[in-house]
């Protein structure tokens, strides 16, 4: 297994992985995040994929991850409502963005990068954003 070190972005400390239990009442058996070692003091975290281990994207603090979630919906708009496939509209995001394929995760995002998602994906459907 890769030996993974991460700084978190907010305040330099260690993050650790552990159970997703941690961070979310009702985790899945087995889920697990990246946590800053600060926590809860700092809340930033990120999910673990499930068969690597290896952090999903980057540490987040609550409002970059609540960002990233409406990022998210906005993109999934594109292909539940018919628009285009979710193949087509991950292209399509990462054509708009100018990001190779390698970089065009929202799990990666900035706040100002799910902004950017967000309008993008309303311009296209014509919804207007709602932050949750």
């Amino acid at each position: 297994m890769k030996q993974v070190n991460i700084s978190c972005p907010y305040c330099g400390a260690k993050a650790v992985r552990r159970s997703a239990q941690v961070v979310r009442r009702n985790a899945g058996s087995g889920e697990e995040v990246y946590v800053c070692a600060r926590y809860p003091v700092c809340d930033a975290y990120v999910a673990a994929h499930r068969d690597s281990r290896l952090p999903m994207g980057t540490l987040a603090n609550r409002k970059l991850r609540q960002m990233r979630r409406d990022a998210h919906l906005a993109l999934n708009r594109l292909w539940e409502d018919g628009y285009m496939s979710k193949k087509e509209a991950y292209r399509w995001l990462q054509v708009q963005l100018g990001l190779p394929e390698a970089e065009a995760h929202i799990a990666h995002f900035s706040e100002y990068r799910c902004a950017q998602v967000i309008c993008l994906c309303d311009g296209f459907t014509g919804a207007a954003y709602k932050a949750a």
